[in-house]
């Protein structure tokens, strides 16, 4: 079917929400609209949906939320004799009426649907999946994106997100459905009073935020330490647990940023409610300037994502992930070290364009560092390798370079309220000595040496941006460069074809296959190319060694602009 005879029958249909019928009429003459719309299903990967919020097959309504629900139940169905799901969602546009959608379609096909009655973050999905034994779980949400997207996150039963045989298994059946009439809907009113749908009860909410809090490291460090923060939940999902956390671990003095406290999917103050971004962050940041707090916390909307600026020399300096991320693993292995906690072989999962920093930290405290694909469901996956074998106990930590924070296998997901509150104890921890984050962070690259970590994100929206992202790759694969800015390429790593090549020879990489690059350049630098797996953006991301901010500064400026050529922008 054409995508100007699927407009006309999307045009045709009786479609529940006007505004959807709406939308079409106002292109009826907009062939690049159509197209846009429907030239492709919005792909169910092992991440579930995402996409722009509108009309048609390449945009999230819900009738694309119906499909992609029939196509997991239809796969429950074939793998379990009887099973539930939990189901959560953020505050974004349609987000509750998403989750109730997949209620509705998961009671239909005979699966019995646990839906929290509050937005709630992420991990909170993932804590009630295998608290409640569920066999899969669904959180709506697009994470950071901006307001005009909405997507939707499939779990497995062990609370981490699908792997990828289960999202082909199930992307094999949505493939079959036809998305009008293949679809079993239940009412929802009636199935909430067959039992049918349930509401998650509070009980669920206090185990899970019990759970959070024994992963304290210094318990009862905060309590009469005097510290202030200032916190934004970004309009999102974070609030009611971030402040009931924040509480519980002796932290009274926490002022919200006003504008951003509420649930808002339209993110009137900050249209990339992503905490990497300053901007996000400025609303937060103005309140800093007369609070003058020890710390500012900032979540993304769905909770999962944490971002903080620290007092330095009269204002506030915004920490990257890789900085807190290694002020995390320093503090929790000296820490627990110190306590006697510290496990037996203990291991830090990272992933591949995450800071290599960690690594002379190993040497110090003595774990293992283990290098995953970009993605926090490997962090998950690692988690799970280790329950299986009985040593769960030795993941001490797990972070991603975007701001992912995790230190105990209670959830499968990253954790901004265990972040959250890891970081206000370090911060009291150090407060108590007379130090700043700052103070600490400058203490480790003087003893490790400077490790700059950046990223450049180049858009690429539509079809004719996947297009380019995938010539672009190609280029850089077949292509390969001997040297960058006058620094040799010692080496290359193509993640899909699973091999490393240098002078040495090839060398199989042990990794799911993965649309990466990776140059590895005199120096010990370092930088990976890959196309998002969330947003129309192929990211660039640059490890950079120097023995000064400003060398290695110097050096990342150049890589970047020469890398930004080669690639067209």
């Amino acid at each position: 079917m054409t995508e100007k005879m699927q407009y006309q029958r999307w045009l045709d249909f009786p479609l529940e929400d006007p505004a959807l019928k709406e939308e079409l009429l106002s292109i009826k003459d907009k062939d690049e609209e159509i197209f846009d719309r429907f030239y492709q299903e919005l792909a169910f990967g092992t991440a579930g949906l995402r996409g722009v919020l509108g009309a048609g097959t390449n945009r999230m309504n819900i009738y694309t939320v119906r499909k992609a629900t029939q196509g997991m139940a239809d796969y429950l169905n074939e793998k379990y004799p009887h099973s539930s799901i939990a189901i959560s969602y953020d505050s974004r546009i349609n987000s509750r009426l998403f989750a109730e959608e997949t209620a509705r379609v998961m009671a239909a096909n005979g699966i019995t649907a646990y839906l929290y009655d509050q937005l709630m973050p992420t991990p909170a999905l993932s804590f009630a999946v295998r608290d409640l034994k569920c066999q899969a779980g669904v959180m709506i949400t697009a994470s950071h994106n901006p307001a005009k997207y909405n997507g939707y996150k499939a779990y497995g039963p062990d609370g981490c997100q699908m792997t990828d045989e289960a999202a082909g298994a199930v992307l094999e059946k949505i493939g079959r459905l036809d998305i009008f009439d293949g679809v079993k809907v239940a009412d929802f009113g009636q199935a909430l009073a067959q039992g049918k749908i349930r509401y998650i009860e509070q009980e669920v909410i206090d185990r899970y935020l019990d759970a959070v809090e024994s992963q304290s490291i210094r318990k009862g460090i905060c309590v009469g330490s005097g510290m202030k923060v200032v916190y934004t939940p970004l309009n999102g999902a974070g609030n009611m647990c971030v402040r009931a956390i924040l509480d519980r671990i002796g932290i009274q003095d926490v002022v919200p940023v006003k504008e951003q406290e509420m649930p808002d999917g339209n993110f009137p103050t900050c249209p990339y409610p992503n905490p990497e971004i300053r901007e996000a962050l400025q609303k937060g940041l103005d309140l800093c300037e007369t609070e003058k707090p020890d710390l500012l916390l900032a979540t993304d909307p769905d909770c999962d994502r944490v971002g903080i600026a620290v007092p330095h020399d009269g204002s506030y300096l915004l920490l990257t992930g890789n900085e807190v991320g290694v002020l995390l693993t320093d503090y929790i292995a000296s820490s627990r070290i110190e306590l006697g906690t510290m496990p037996k072989n203990p291991i830090v999962v990272k992933t591949i364009v995450t800071t290599s920093m960690i690594d002379r930290l190993a040497e110090t405290y003595g774990f293992e560092v283990v290098n995953i694909l970009t993605g926090f469901k490997y962090i998950g996956e690692q988690i799970l390798l280790l329950e299986e074998k009985g040593e769960q106990d030795r993941y001490i930590f797990g972070f991603e370079e975007s701001y992912g924070y995790l230190s105990g296998g209670y959830v499968r997901d990253k954790d901004a309220v265990d972040a959250s509150m890891l970081i206000c104890e370090m911060a009291a921890y150090y407060k108590k000595q007379g130090k700043t984050l700052v103070d600490v962070l400058s203490g480790l690259y003087e003893k490790y040496g400077m490790h700059l970590n950046t990223q450049a994100s180049f858009t690429c929206e539509g079809a004719s941006g996947m297009e380019r992202m995938r010539e672009i790759m190609e280029d850089l694969r077949k292509n390969a460069p001997d040297e960058i800015c006058g620094k040799k390429v010692l080496w290359m790593s193509d993640y899909q074809a699973s091999v490393k090549r240098s002078a040495a020879g090839r060398q199989p990489i042990h990794l799911p296959r993965s649309n990466v690059v990776e140059y590895g350049l005199e120096g010990d630098n370092v930088i990976v190319v890959r196309p998002s797996g969330t947003e129309p953006k192929i990211k660039v991301y640059f490890m950079v060694k120097g023995r000064s901010r400003t060398e290695a500064e110097a050096l990342e400026s150049q890589l970047r602009a020469r890398m930004t050529q080669r690639m067209g922008f």
